[in-house]
């Protein structure tokens, strides 16, 4: 597989007019594939092994925020990078994820040709399905490359997503609790 994808960037390069055979061209097929390599690695891991080795028994039912995940992705329209921060928030039922699977979550659902509407969409989803929780509210916030250098090209556009569910969705006093969490705890400092 390497080898033929790393014919397929030479093809690229000849096509957009370079010379694959020059000096400072000629290990960028290999480069090129173990970055795809490593930038789409989420397909190869299973969001339901990673959080199922987290769990543990707790009486805890109130909000639990993890905020400012950063995520690195690929648009999978230009394949262009967007990036930014995830805030996720969870109400347990009898049990607690462990706080590293939060960004592990997130890297493996950014590591797949993505765009930010689905990526934050899977996110809750797996929490909701893996975890049990009683309520899930996924935030992200990205600049998207595709927007900044092509197309339109404006710097410093940020895109907002949501996915709410459970009592996220359903009772506007826990909503509103996430949403200012977000807000108000990026001005506490340590």
């Amino acid at each position: 597989m390497q080898e033929k994808f790393e014919n397929h960037i030479k093809d690229i390069l000849t096509l957009i007019g370079e010379d694959p055979q020059r000096d400072g061209l000629l290990k960028t097929p290999s480069r090129v594939f173990k970055s795809f390599e490593f930038l789409t690695s989420g397909y190869k891991q299973d969001p339901k092994e990673i959080l199922s080795k987290a769990l543990f028994d707790s009486t805890n039912n109130e909000m639990i925020l993890v905020r400012d995940i950063e995520f690195y992705s690929l648009c999978e329209h230009h394949l262009l990078p967007f990036f930014g921060r995830a805030h996720i928030a969870y109400i347990p039922d009898k049990k607690v994820l462990g706080l590293s699977k939060f960004a592990r979550l997130v890297e493996l659902y950014a590591r797949r040709l993505q765009i930010q509407e689905q990526l934050t969409e899977q996110i809750a989803e797996a929490l909701i399905s893996f975890v049990g929780a009683k309520g899930v509210g996924v935030v992200l916030e990205a600049r998207h490359m595709c927007m900044e250098m092509r197309g339109v090209q404006k710097a410093n556009a940020t895109t907002l997503t949501s996915a709410l569910r459970g009592s996220f969705l359903a009772n506007e006093k826990t909503r509103k609790e996430f949403f200012s969490l977000i807000n108000s705890s990026k001005q506490v400092k340590f």
